[in-house]
């Protein structure tokens, strides 16, 4: 016949999992960014990180990059513009402007003319549903720039506009 087995010792009781807290690193000292702070070049970049990230979310019903968008604002704004004057007033390289301008138009966004003046050239236009939704972009990205700068001012928002305008347009 078997040997009874004994009971088992009890367990003692579980110790309750330790909170996120207790698991989370200990407290690092604060980074010096000082110098960085310093910099236009930093500040002007995490400023744009900030705005880009909420225009990315704003934007994706739409399916607009940023360049995207500003081609379809200037189109918008300057019907009958040419692939090199978007390469001007967004400092784009021409290769990198077709694609762009490709995409646009397999969406049926934008519609191709001849220039009246330059008999080489194209004209850009907005067929009727780039403009509206270059319309409705366009009001989602005033109220996403309004967003993004909740903490300045209007005087203050315009003036940092007008300083940043100096920085690249010198």
């Amino acid at each position: 016949m078997p040997e009874p087995k004994s009971p088992k010792p009890a367990r003692p009781p579980r110790k309750p999992l330790p909170s996120k807290a207790e698991v989370a690193a200990p407290m690092e000292p604060a980074l010096n960014t000082s110098y960085l702070e310093s910099l236009l070049g930093y500040n002007a970049r995490r400023a744009a990180l900030s705005v880009i990230s909420i225009f990315m979310r704003r934007m994706a019903p739409f399916g607009l990059k940023p360049v995207e968008f500003s081609v379809l604002t200037l189109i918008a704004h300057n019907p009958g513009i040419t692939s090199r004057q978007l390469c001007s007033a967004l400092d784009i390289l021409p290769p990198n402007l077709v694609g762009i301008i490709k995409s646009l138009d397999q969406r049926g966004l934008i519609v191709r003319k001849a220039h009246p003046t330059d008999g080489r050239a194209q004209g850009l236009h907005l067929s009727s549903q780039g403009k509206r939704l270059q319309n409705e972009a366009q009001m989602t990205a005033t109220a996403l720039e309004n967003d993004a700068a909740h903490a300045l001012t209007p005087s203050e928002l315009d003036k940092l506009k007008a300083l940043l305008r100096k920085v690249y347009q010198n």
